[in-house]
């Protein structure tokens, strides 16, 4: 039994040596190695043997196996290899040609722009809350002072779903909502991103386009708090040199309102084309929370002061980059887009 072993290894490490293939190494594994193999077939008389033997046999059986796989997993490497260096001297390649160039993704201008006002007034000690872009007529409307036969309703261009549900105008109710959850709790003071719809298409106006609007509520807040904001606002995104003015407006949810300028990125504040050679662009328009909106969301107008602001993205991604038709952030063009 002993040299029967012997002599297969002997014969399997030759077969080995010989084989050129890796299919020939295949073969040489099935008939020495498999099922039906020759080891098989040898250990199966080990029956036959005295008890005391067994021991002995099964051990030099098991180091027959050993070397024959070890051999053999060494001339499977060896073959693979010459393979692969076959195969390599049969490429012809050319090193110094360019390789495949992958375009890397950005984020959109309007995009960057809202996470960079995100981030200013995160520093300010804001928070971020959101709402529904579908929004009921309430909210919307009548809980910011605009009852259903305000004129001033007819400004915004409503894209209504039934009498009562609408495309939200601003992320004005989202304010309402806030105070509503928050009220009589003090302070309160969030900003609210996202997308508003209005029956607008043209250069300058877009049916969806977005909104940042903030709120504060508080003790004793009053506008020099709002102007000392959104001065802090207007030098961080349109650099420290920036100056705001305040003129005089009128919405219905704020009293006293009023419109902001910065003065013009383009030329300083000197006066040019693009401000209409005035020195300053409109940016924002913001004023004190109206008491009679204090009231309907829960909160004592008589203990309680507030200031809100809105602003279009839109706008200020158009004054930050130079950018004059707003309808070019939406037309997907690769070209504009790799600019940002």
């Amino acid at each position: 039994m002993e040299r029967k072993l012997l002599e297969m290894q002997a014969r399997a490490l030759a077969d080995l040596e010989g084989a050129g293939s890796l299919d020939e190494l295949n073969e040489i594994r099935v008939r020495y190695l498999g099922k039906k193999g020759e080891l098989t077939g040898v250990l199966r008389g080990m029956a036959a043997l005295k008890a005391e033997e067994r021991p002995r046999v099964g051990q030099i059986a098991n180091q027959v196996r050993d070397k024959i796989e070890d051999r053999l997993n060494e001339r499977t490497a060896q073959l693979k290899d010459v393979i692969r260096r076959e195969r390599l001297a049969a490429e012809i390649l050319d090193i110094t040609l360019p390789g495949t160039v992958f375009n890397v993704g950005r984020l959109h201008p309007l995009t960057a722009v809202t996470r960079q006002i995100e981030d200013i007034f995160l520093g300010l000690g804001f928070s971020i809350a959101e709402g529904p872009e579908v929004e009921l007529d309430y909210y919307n409307f009548e809980a910011l002072n605009l009852p259903k036969d305000h004129p001033a309703r007819d400004m915004q261009d409503t894209f209504f779903i039934t009498q009562e549900v609408l495309l939200r105008t601003h992320t004005s109710p989202v304010q309402v909502r806030t105070m509503e959850r928050t009220a009589p709790a003090l302070p309160v003071k969030i900003i609210a991103p996202g997308k508003v719809y209005r029956r607008d298409d043209d250069a300058t106006h877009s049916p969806m386009f977005h909104q940042v609007e903030g709120l504060a509520v508080d003790r004793r807040i009053t506008m020099a708090d709002l102007r000392g904001v959104l001065q802090v606002f207007a030098q961080q995104m349109f650099g420290p040199e920036t100056r705001t003015r305040f003129r005089p407006s009128y919405f219905p949810f704020t009293e006293p309102s009023a419109e902001v300028d910065i003065s013009c990125v383009m030329c300083g504040g000197r006066g040019c084309r693009v401000c209409s050679h005035t020195g300053w662009l409109e940016i924002l328009g913001c004023g004190m929370v109206h008491p009679r909106v204090l009231e309907m969301s829960g909160y004592d107008s008589g203990e309680v002061t507030g200031f809100a602001f809105g602003m279009g993205v839109e706008r200020v991604a158009m004054l930050k980059y130079g950018i004059d038709d707003l309808r070019l952030f939406f037309d997907n063009d690769i070209r504009f887009l790799a600019q940002f």
